[in-house]
């Protein structure tokens, strides 16, 4: 009875130290969420091009993997409230869809341990509705069609590809929906394959198991 008394008091002891205590949880939070909305701030005054970019969902994603999904959440409505006061509320919806959201989807998957093709084609569909959702509220803020102007590009980038390649026709308006469409997807798609990239070696470093990359980019590493 006693050796079964000790077990029960050591499993017991080392499910206490590996679980975050209430205040730590509390304190992550805290500063996750600050880490995010400082990454925006730095991004949105001084742009350094895509490179703060991949690392907007990482806090989140830190954070469901040491506290787990509540605490994610909650940093979602931190960091999207603290962006809320100092920036207002449209940067701050922006900043939560996708960036926010593909965080607390990359710490569910990689805490069940989705390979990185699940996870990578759940992150560019949030990427992509982020990105019409940012179309359709700039444009309702400032009163123009935002979409019809990234439709004007692409035409522009077809008429060029078909007078080089020496296609004698025309691109029409199905060829250049589905044209921006993939454009679209094509840009979701490469950057959640740097944040996956991004995140594993900053998480290997920091001692965070996630998954293993596909076998031909470990061998890259």
């Amino acid at each position: 009875m006693a050796n079964n008394e000790d077990l029960l008091f050591e499993s017991a002891s080392q499910q206490t130290q590996t679980m975050p205590s209430k205040t730590l949880i509390m304190v992550e939070t805290a500063f996750m969420s600050s880490a995010c909305a400082l990454l925006w701030l730095i991004d949105y005054y001084f742009p350094f091009g895509p490179f703060l970019r991949v690392l907007f969902p990482l806090p989140i994603v830190l954070l469901y993997l040491r506290c787990g999904a509540r605490a994610s959440w909650m940093s979602v409505l931190v960091s999207g409230l603290l962006l809320s006061i100092l920036m207002g509320p449209p940067r701050s919806v922006i900043f939560t869809i996708p960036f926010a959201l593909i965080g607390v989807q990359l710490g569910f998957c990689w805490r069940r341990g989705a390979n990185w093709i699940f996870s990578i084609f759940l992150g560019t569909l949030l990427y992509i509705l982020g990105f019409f959702f940012r179309f359709w509220l700039f444009s309702i803020i400032i009163g123009e069609d935002l979409w019809r102007y990234i439709v004007n590009q692409v035409t522009e980038f077809l008429q060029w590809a078909f007078l080089n390649l020496g296609i004698l026709a025309q691109p029409n308006n199905l060829m250049v929906q589905a044209g921006t469409i993939l454009l679209v997807t094509a840009t979701g798609i490469l950057y959640l394959v740097t944040v996956h990239v991004a995140a594993y070696l900053i998480l290997e470093r920091m001692k965070q198991p996630m998954p293993r990359p596909p076998a031909w980019l470990e061998n890259l590493f």
